[in-house]
Protein backbone atom coordinates (compact mmCIF):
# COMPACT_ATOMS: atom_id res chain seq x y z
CA UNK A 1 0.00 0.00 0.00
CA UNK A 2 1.69 3.09 -1.29
CA UNK A 3 0.70 6.68 0.46
CA UNK A 4 0.91 10.04 -0.85
CA UNK A 5 0.61 12.79 0.79
CA UNK A 6 -0.17 16.01 -1.56
CA UNK A 7 0.07 19.66 -1.62
CA UNK A 8 -2.65 20.52 0.30
CA UNK A 9 -2.12 18.84 4.13
CA UNK A 10 -3.88 16.08 5.64
CA UNK A 11 -5.28 14.78 1.80
CA UNK A 12 -4.17 11.60 1.02
CA UNK A 13 -3.90 9.23 -1.81
CA UNK A 14 -3.85 5.80 -1.26
CA UNK A 15 -2.19 3.35 -4.08
CA UNK A 16 -3.07 -0.44 -2.83
CA UNK A 17 -1.26 -3.34 -3.85
CA UNK A 18 -3.30 -5.44 -6.29
CA UNK A 19 -2.91 -9.11 -6.81
CA UNK A 20 -4.53 -10.28 -9.80
CA UNK A 21 -4.39 -13.46 -11.83
CA UNK A 22 -7.01 -14.98 -14.09
CA UNK A 23 -9.22 -15.35 -11.17
CA UNK A 24 -9.97 -11.58 -10.58
CA UNK A 25 -8.23 -9.21 -8.15
CA UNK A 26 -7.48 -9.25 -4.50
CA UNK A 27 -6.46 -6.32 -2.27
CA UNK A 28 -6.61 -5.05 1.08
CA UNK A 29 -8.39 -1.71 0.97
CA UNK A 30 -8.06 -1.21 4.73
CA UNK A 31 -5.17 -1.90 7.53
CA UNK A 32 -5.36 0.47 10.51
CA UNK A 33 -2.16 -0.84 11.81
CA UNK A 34 -0.52 0.39 8.14
CA UNK A 35 -2.93 3.53 8.50
CA UNK A 36 -1.33 4.49 11.75
CA UNK A 37 1.67 4.00 10.56
CA UNK A 38 1.14 6.83 7.76
CA UNK A 39 0.01 9.36 10.05
CA UNK A 40 -3.85 8.43 9.89
CA UNK A 41 -5.31 7.57 13.20
CA UNK A 42 -9.08 8.14 12.83
CA UNK A 43 -10.99 5.46 14.27
CA UNK A 44 -13.71 5.32 11.65
CA UNK A 45 -17.57 4.38 12.98
CA UNK A 46 -19.45 4.58 9.95
CA UNK A 47 -19.96 3.15 6.82
CA UNK A 48 -21.52 4.94 3.36
CA UNK A 49 -22.45 3.61 0.32
CA UNK A 50 -24.16 5.32 -2.51
CA UNK A 51 -25.36 4.69 -6.31
CA UNK A 52 -25.85 7.08 -8.86
CA UNK A 53 -26.02 7.64 -12.59
CA UNK A 54 -23.61 9.81 -14.96
CA UNK A 55 -24.45 13.47 -14.02
CA UNK A 56 -25.28 13.34 -10.34
CA UNK A 57 -22.92 15.68 -8.56
CA UNK A 58 -23.06 15.25 -4.77
CA UNK A 59 -21.65 17.66 -2.62
CA UNK A 60 -19.81 19.98 -1.52
CA UNK A 61 -20.79 18.72 1.93
CA UNK A 62 -19.09 18.68 5.30
CA UNK A 63 -20.19 18.45 9.25
CA UNK A 64 -19.36 21.14 11.77
CA UNK A 65 -17.44 20.57 14.86
CA UNK A 66 -17.73 19.42 17.08
CA UNK A 67 -19.45 16.54 14.51
CA UNK A 68 -16.82 17.18 11.50
CA UNK A 69 -15.62 13.93 10.01
CA UNK A 70 -12.72 12.72 8.65
CA UNK A 71 -13.50 10.22 5.23
CA UNK A 72 -11.88 7.30 3.76
CA UNK A 73 -13.54 7.44 0.11
CA UNK A 74 -13.20 4.73 -2.74
CA UNK A 75 -15.17 3.64 -5.58
CA UNK A 76 -16.32 0.23 -5.97
CA UNK A 77 -17.67 0.52 -9.49
CA UNK A 78 -17.68 3.51 -12.18
CA UNK A 79 -16.06 6.62 -12.04
CA UNK A 80 -15.76 9.75 -9.99
CA UNK A 81 -14.67 13.08 -10.17
CA UNK A 82 -13.57 13.21 -6.22
CA UNK A 83 -13.47 17.20 -4.91
CA UNK A 84 -11.92 18.32 -1.46
CA UNK A 85 -11.91 22.00 -0.42
CA UNK A 86 -9.77 23.06 2.56
CA UNK A 87 -11.65 24.67 5.46
CA UNK A 88 -9.48 25.15 8.01
CA UNK A 89 -9.12 29.20 8.32
CA UNK A 90 -5.76 28.56 9.77
CA UNK A 91 -4.37 26.45 6.65
CA UNK A 92 -2.03 28.13 4.16
CA UNK A 93 -4.32 26.50 1.69
CA UNK A 94 -7.74 27.81 3.12
CA UNK A 95 -10.11 28.20 0.38
CA UNK A 96 -8.36 25.85 -2.18
CA UNK A 97 -9.40 22.58 -3.43
CA UNK A 98 -8.03 19.40 -4.79
CA UNK A 99 -9.86 17.12 -7.67
CA UNK A 100 -8.99 13.24 -8.04
CA UNK A 101 -10.88 10.71 -10.38
CA UNK A 102 -11.32 7.67 -8.25
CA UNK A 103 -12.45 4.46 -10.17
CA UNK A 104 -13.01 0.93 -9.70
CA UNK A 105 -10.30 0.15 -12.53
CA UNK A 106 -7.44 2.48 -10.36
CA UNK A 107 -8.85 1.31 -7.09
CA UNK A 108 -7.47 4.62 -5.44
CA UNK A 109 -8.89 5.66 -2.18
CA UNK A 110 -8.96 8.88 -0.80
CA UNK A 111 -8.50 10.24 2.67
CA UNK A 112 -9.97 13.48 3.90
CA UNK A 113 -9.52 14.47 7.42
CA UNK A 114 -11.59 16.70 9.18
CA UNK A 115 -11.76 20.25 8.46
CA UNK A 116 -12.91 19.85 4.40
CA UNK A 117 -15.83 19.98 2.61
CA UNK A 118 -15.98 17.06 0.06
CA UNK A 119 -18.29 16.40 -3.00
CA UNK A 120 -17.87 14.08 -6.40
CA UNK A 121 -18.82 13.95 -9.57
CA UNK A 122 -20.19 10.27 -11.21
CA UNK A 123 -18.75 10.06 -14.41
CA UNK A 124 -20.50 6.58 -14.96
CA UNK A 125 -24.07 4.96 -14.91
CA UNK A 126 -24.49 2.63 -11.74
CA UNK A 127 -21.61 4.32 -9.72
CA UNK A 128 -21.28 2.63 -6.60
CA UNK A 129 -19.36 5.44 -4.40
CA UNK A 130 -18.22 3.88 -0.43
CA UNK A 131 -16.81 6.00 1.96
CA UNK A 132 -15.64 5.29 6.06
CA UNK A 133 -16.43 8.28 8.63
CA UNK A 134 -14.46 8.62 11.66
CA UNK A 135 -17.99 10.37 13.04
CA UNK A 136 -21.40 9.58 13.05
CA UNK A 137 -24.00 11.26 10.58
CA UNK A 138 -25.28 14.28 12.57
CA UNK A 139 -28.21 16.15 10.45
CA UNK A 140 -28.20 19.32 13.09
CA UNK A 141 -24.54 19.78 12.24
CA UNK A 142 -24.39 18.81 8.63
CA UNK A 143 -23.34 21.83 5.92
CA UNK A 144 -22.48 22.66 2.57
CA UNK A 145 -21.51 24.74 0.51
CA UNK A 146 -22.47 25.72 -3.68
CA UNK A 147 -20.96 23.18 -5.40
CA UNK A 148 -20.19 25.73 -8.20
CA UNK A 149 -18.91 28.94 -6.38
CA UNK A 150 -16.96 31.01 -8.61
CA UNK A 151 -14.80 31.78 -5.18
CA UNK A 152 -13.41 28.14 -5.04
CA UNK A 153 -12.93 27.99 -8.80
CA UNK A 154 -13.39 23.86 -9.38
CA UNK A 155 -13.88 22.88 -12.72
CA UNK A 156 -16.27 20.00 -12.47
CA UNK A 157 -16.12 19.41 -16.30
CA UNK A 158 -20.08 19.84 -16.16
CA UNK A 159 -22.35 22.02 -16.87
CA UNK A 160 -26.00 20.88 -15.72
CA UNK A 161 -25.57 18.01 -13.15
CA UNK A 162 -27.92 16.26 -11.53
CA UNK A 163 -28.48 18.35 -8.32
CA UNK A 164 -30.22 17.64 -5.09
CA UNK A 165 -32.64 20.91 -3.75
CA UNK A 166 -29.94 20.67 -1.04
CA UNK A 167 -26.99 21.46 -3.56
CA UNK A 168 -28.55 23.57 -5.24
CA UNK A 169 -29.58 26.37 -2.81
CA UNK A 170 -26.24 25.82 -0.75
CA UNK A 171 -24.38 29.17 0.17
CA UNK A 172 -21.54 30.60 -1.68
CA UNK A 173 -17.93 30.38 0.05
CA UNK A 174 -17.95 33.96 0.98
CA UNK A 175 -20.85 33.55 2.85
CA UNK A 176 -19.68 30.91 5.19
CA UNK A 177 -17.51 31.02 8.45
CA UNK A 178 -15.41 28.05 9.52
CA UNK A 179 -15.53 26.83 12.40
CA UNK A 180 -12.63 24.69 11.63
Amino acid sequence: MKFVKIEIEGLVVIDPNVFEDDRGHFYESYNKERFEKNGIKDLFVQDNQSLSQKGVLRGLHFQNPPCAQAKLIRVIKGKVLDIAVDLRKESPTYGEHYSIELSASNKKMFYIPTGFAHGFLTLEDDTIFSYKCSNFYNKESEDALLWNDATLGIDWKIINPLLSDKDKEAPSFNQYISPF
